[in-house]
């Protein structure tokens, strides 16, 4: 019936039912107080009087506010959201014009902005799409061409963090630790043997061999630094003979010229967030009791500038150590014959540790996966002191408290499409909840929330929902 009135009429209405509802509670509340007034004195019908107004008006107020919430204000922090998200996240959803039906032609009005800015994206794409793909074919052969030269290449910044590494180069790191772009070259190489072959680079020389060594005297081999000419940082080429690779594996590249330049961080609080590296990470367990259960599967990646990095995961079963029940292999499906030879939490989680140093380590309901590798951490000697984030908390900043925060809800509210084969697979949820953080970081921004500080300022604020690990 309402929904034919305009806006401000509504709002009218509103106050109306304020201004009555509020004399009829006064006028019932000295009613009672008159006829108390002439059994128990004058004094004890104000006090009646009083009482019945003061509760009557805060139970007016309650039912007027619950009103304003659930039809103006929780819808307008919808609208607003789905906004963002059509302007930063560039995820076409559409406006719940049923939820704002009381708010006059907003939503309508809303939805067409939505629209016409879809449409307008979509013709930009259009026009540029013909030229992108040319870009990206040479960009593929470039590629490939550089991933057939029977070297193994790394380049590194000049704040020593590694931009670029081809197949080879990832085997050879492998051995230490899993590549990581923008991780410290130190972590996979000793620092005292390259940082002398690097000196003599800076002596003007253009090649320098050296024999590398690496970090914790994990293996050796010889190498090669060469500087980038004008450009900064440098090289590090390995010899494939000293390697062992098949010839017929893929050697692709994985690259971010933008970490070329990239500042390095001193603050982790003000650092802006398009600037830090992030670990996404999910388990799946035994049971749901941290205290008593453990983890069967371990699944992470990276994100590095906004976006995922292609290759750097990590996908590895974990044998529990104990039996697990069949109600948890219903949901993940992973049986107690899958882990029988698949290594133990330790040597896993120090895998992952290496995985996630430097980074924000990044998970849905991250209280939960966190405890489980806080139980065992002062057993494996590990310190898990990273920074957090937790995108329950996120969207409770995004999209309000009130909303919906699993999974499956932030994927369709982001058009993430989560596989049915890998739902419930740790790999599966770390890659969902990866793409969900790259589509909430403009978002984050364009709200002002820009650095890490920013962010767990506001999450904070959500306290109640979930507990903040920073």
């Amino acid at each position: 019936m309402l929904t034919g009135l305009s806006l401000r009429v509504r709002i009218l209405l509103f106050f109306a039912l304020i201004a009555i509802g509020g004399a009829a509670i006064v006028s019932l509340a000295l009613y009672l107080g008159y006829r108390n007034a002439l059994n128990d004195g004058v004094g004890a019908g104000f006090v009646l009087a009083g009482v019945l107004s003061g509760f009557g008006l805060m139970g007016l107020a309650a039912g007027i506010w619950l009103l304003f919430d659930e039809n103006v204000a929780k819808p307008i922090e919808r609208i607003a959201a789905t906004m963002r998200t059509h302007a930063h996240a560039r995820v076409d959803t559409n406006v719940d014009t049923h939820a704002a039906r009381y708010l006059g032609d907003l939503a309508p009005a809303a939805a067409a902005v939505s629209t016409q800015l879809s449409q307008s994206t979509m013709d930009t794409a259009q026009t540029v799409a013909t030229e992108t793909e040319r870009l990206l074919d040479e960009k593929r052969r470039l590629t490939a061409l550089l991933s057939e030269i029977p070297v193994a290449m790394v380049l590194v910044s000049p704040a020593h963090k590694i931009v670029l590494y081809d197949g080879q180069a990832a085997e050879a790191l492998a051995q230490v630790a899993p590549p990581r772009l923008n991780a410290s070259v130190f972590d996979y190489l000793e620092e005292d043997a390259l940082m002398r072959a690097h000196a003599r680079l800076d002596d003007g020389l253009t090649e320098v061999a050296f024999d590398a060594v690496g970090a914790g005297g994990a293996y050796h081999f010889e190498a090669r630094l060469k500087p980038l000419g004008h450009a900064p940082g440098y090289m590090i080429l390995i010899d494939d003979a000293h390697i062992d690779i098949s010839p017929e594996d893929a050697r692709p590249l994985t690259y971010d010229f933008d970490l070329v330049d990239a500042v390095q961080p001193s603050d982790v609080m003000n650092t802006p967030l398009m600037d830090m590296t992030f670990v996404v990470f999910d388990s799946e367990t035994t049971g749901l009791l941290p205290h008593k259960d453990e983890i069967v599967q371990l699944g992470a990646v990276r994100v590095l500038n906004g976006r995922i990095v292609a290759g750097e995961q990590i996908d590895q079963l974990v044998n529990p150590g104990m039996t697990i029940p069949a109600a948890s292999t219903k949901v993940h499906h992973i049986t107690n014959e899958m882990v029988a030879n698949a290594p133990s939490i330790k040597p896993v989680a120090d895998e992952f540790h290496h995985f996630a140093r430097g980074s924000v380590i990044v998970a849905h309901n991250a209280p939960f996966d966190m405890a489980f590798l806080h139980r065992q951490a002062k057993s494996m000697e590990i310190t898990w002191d990273h920074p957090i984030l937790d995108t329950v908390l996120l969207s409770a900043v995004l999209f309000g408290a009130s909303e919906t925060h699993t999974l499956d809800a932030l994927c369709d509210r982001l058009n993430v499409t989560i596989p049915p084969d890998l739902r419930h697979t740790a790999l599966g949820d770390a890659q969902a909840t990866a793409e969900v953080l790259c589509h909430m970081l403009p978002m984050l921004i364009s709200m002002g929330h820009d650095t890490f500080g920013k962010v767990i300022e506001q999450t904070r604020k959500h306290g109640r929902l979930l507990e903040d690990l920073n």
